[in-house]
């Protein structure tokens, strides 16, 4: 009998500890892996400074990656501004590296093109590329709107005096002069016209936000005006 007793207690704890209790446990799920976003495409037509003859334009670029092997599309954004706040037009969901678009003729457009996967990943967008549509035969092209070299923008400056730093060019390779625009109120105000450098030293003060934008004008009159950036010191 007391070898029967014995027995019971055993086995009834074997089978709590086998999983009788309530507190057992659970194998984790897995975490998800994590989505990768594709690469960057890189533009290949219309290059920077082209004068496109056709106003119908077949935009092309190179094909993306995706480490998990994602189908990928592509938007595409083509603005007359550099910094893409007028775009012109704006294509998504492209499963081509090609995009033909037509757009005015006698305009300097602006464009850039990013990938995205199935599972929402973006990459950034490429580079900007800019160039120009021909106008009528014999026509003047106005300049490229000036590009921010330094200091970069929304930068914070450490220094009592900086150089503005920016670059232009014109598809008709025409001579440019500039008009500098700076001061602490948006907009600035102009400082020197005629200025054929594209680099310019100011003074400044301390714990002041500054602004200041270019104007550029070619050898035959056409002026394009520069969008305003800003920057601040410590």
């Amino acid at each position: 009998m007391k070898n029967h007793l014995i027995l019971l207690i055993l086995s009834l704890g074997l089978f709590i500890s086998c999983g009788g209790s309530s507190g057992g446990t659970d194998i984790p799920s897995p975490e998800p892996i994590p989505n990768t976003n594709p690469t960057t495409p890189v533009g290949m037509y219309p290059g920077n400074n082209d004068l496109c003859i056709n106003n119908s334009i077949t935009f092309k670029w190179n094909v993306a990656t995706d480490a998990e092997n994602d189908p990928l599309k592509y938007s595409i954004q083509i603005a007359t501004d550099n910094g893409f706040v007028n775009v012109a037009h704006t294509f998504t969901n492209i499963t081509q590296t090609t995009k033909t678009i037509s757009l005015a003729k006698g305009t300097a457009y602006y464009w850039h093109v990013k990938a995205t996967d199935n599972n929402s990943g973006e990459s950034t967008y490429s580079s900007t590329y800019q160039f120009y549509t021909e106008g009528t035969p014999d026509s003047n092209n106005a300049p490229f709107v000036p590009e921010l070299l330094a200091p970069k923008l929304h930068g914070i400056i450490t220094t009592s005096t900086t150089n503005l730093q920016w670059s232009c060019s014109d598809v008709d390779n025409d001579v440019l002069t500039y008009t500098i625009y700076f001061g602490t109120e948006n907009p600035p105000i102009e400082i020197q016209q005629d200025y054929t450098s594209e680099t310019h030293t100011v003074s400044l003060n301390s714990s002041t936000s500054y602004y200041w934008k270019i104007d550029v004008k070619d050898s035959k009159g056409a002026i394009t005006k520069g969008q305003v950036w800003q920057f601040k010191t410590d």
